[in-house]
């Protein structure tokens, strides 16, 4: 793909962070972790454990972006450290899980959070109409793009600032101290504990989102680790803010395995109107999450296709360097998810993937520093070596025990791996075209 020059400033490269964090899984999980977890307090601790897990995440890809300010994401950069095949995997993975399965959920959430407010509106259809509409505005240009996506993500925080504290005004502390600290220490290694995370994992993915648009991005050097490690803080302060008041609502079994946990505790709160008007608040909020992923996911694919020449009909783009034919390819995926996939297994599925693909480019942080000592670093990860190895000592047990829990979902995973290398594969050039 054609170079589109440095468009896209720190703030917009930031607000991409947030509205990619800030969507679905936050809106949804946290009724499953009231269903597994024993008490409130441990539903608390596992957004602050997996806040921790996303900034030890977003301080290691900040050195990695600043070094290496190309876009493409984990693609470029594991294909870089380690080897083609290595990123091919990860630029697969994306594409199937890092971004089509995501916008899937959070286009079903709009859909789930629509129908709370217009009971005649299908969930589904709704989640699809929406991805047709943000696609066809990513294809216009960038600068409208990145308009788009600050509005929304701008009434998206402050949507949440103001339920954080309407909540605080009106909750009941009472409620939030639901369940026993007896046992803590016991259940923080336990495996809900860890199949929780996973969850949680999925709720803070995309906090690397400006590292796929880092040769997009002004002053790379300074403007990814600003929009990386900024972004992922406003996040975690949000969300550790936002899971207190859902908690403070109402009881937790009025809370447990609810998928709209929103317009729940919005009721709750605020009664039947003011939930209403919380539940429609959050589904405009949403429309940004799905956009934010809809906009950086296709430069994965496109900068694939620059690389391999039988996918070279990713690199088509249009006047504005948008890269239309990857954008179309990545919506299709969404919409067949929208129509066939389970809500639940959804958010374990990408949640695990996902886990297993930032664990390996955070590895890639130490694995260049000792190969390569000499590349010029503008930014520097606080805290090395301990916060990468905090990084991938966190996932891998977060890992192992959803494999013990879920042992479907971690086939599938798997098989999304293994299928990346089988495309691989069959992408590379024959005998016969490297000869040419």
């Amino acid at each position: 793909m054609p170079d589109t020059g440095r468009q896209i400033s720190w703030t917009t490269a930031t607000l991409l962070v947030v509205a990619t964090m800030v969507g679905t899984g936050v809106f949804t999980t946290t009724g499953f972790l009231i269903q597994d977890l024993a008490s409130n307090s441990a539903v608390i601790l596992s957004w602050v454990v997996g806040g921790s897990v996303a900034l030890c995440g977003a301080l290691c890809y900040a050195e990695l972006a600043a070094a290496l300010p190309e876009s493409g994401g984990e693609y470029h950069l594991l294909s870089r450290i380690f080897h083609p095949s290595v990123g091919f995997v990860a630029g697969w993975v994306s594409l199937i899980v890092g971004f089509a399965a995501p916008i899937a959920g959070s286009s079903l959430a709009f859909g789930y959070y629509l129908q709370t407010v217009f009971p005649w509106v299908h969930p589904t259809s709704a989640g699809v109409i929406l991805l047709v509409l943000v696609t066809a505005i990513n294809l216009g240009t960038v600068r409208r793009a990145s308009r788009f996506q600050d509005l929304f993500t701008a009434l998206k925080i402050a949507l949440i600032i103001a339920f954080i504290v309407g909540g605080l005004v009106y909750g009941e502390s009472r409620y939030l101290m639901d369940g026993s600290f007896a046992g803590m220490g016991e259940s923080l290694v336990s495996a809900p504990f860890a199949v929780a995370l996973i969850f949680v994992s999925y709720a803070y993915s995309g906090w690397n989102t400006s590292a796929y648009i880092a040769g997009e991005v002004h002053d790379p050097a300074r403007g990814l680790p600003f929009s990386l490690i900024t972004g992922t803080l406003i996040v975690i302060a949000l969300y550790v803010s936002l899971n207190a008041v859902f908690l403070m609502s109402a009881e937790s079994s009025a809370l447990a395995g609810k998928v709209e946990i929103g317009a729940v505790s919005a009721t709750r709160l605020f009664g039947t109107r003011g939930g209403t008007a919380i539940s429609l608040l959050i589904a405009l909020g949403l429309i940004s999450t799905v956009g934010a992923m809809v906009m950086t996911g296709p430069r994965i694919y496109a900068r694939m296709g620059q690389d391999f020449g039988r996918l070279a009909w990713l690199q088509q783009d249009n006047a504005d360097k948008n890269p239309v034919s990857a954008t179309l390819l990545q919506s299709a995926l969404a919409a067949l998810m929208i129509l066939s996939a389970s809500f639940e297994s959804l958010l374990t599925y990408v949640g695990l993937t996902l886990s297993l693909v930032a664990g390996l480019t955070v590895a890639g942080v130490i694995w260049l520093r000792i190969r390569e000592p000499e590349l010029q670093r503008p930014y520097r990860t606080m805290g090395y070596p301990f916060t990468p190895l905090l990084f991938i000592a966190l996932s891998g047990w977060m890992i192992i025990y959803a494999v013990q829990e879920r042992p479907v979902v971690t086939f599938a995973a798997l098989g999304t791996i293994v299928s990346g290398l089988l495309a691989y594969w069959a992408v590379l050039p024959s005998k016969r075209d490297r000869a040419q």
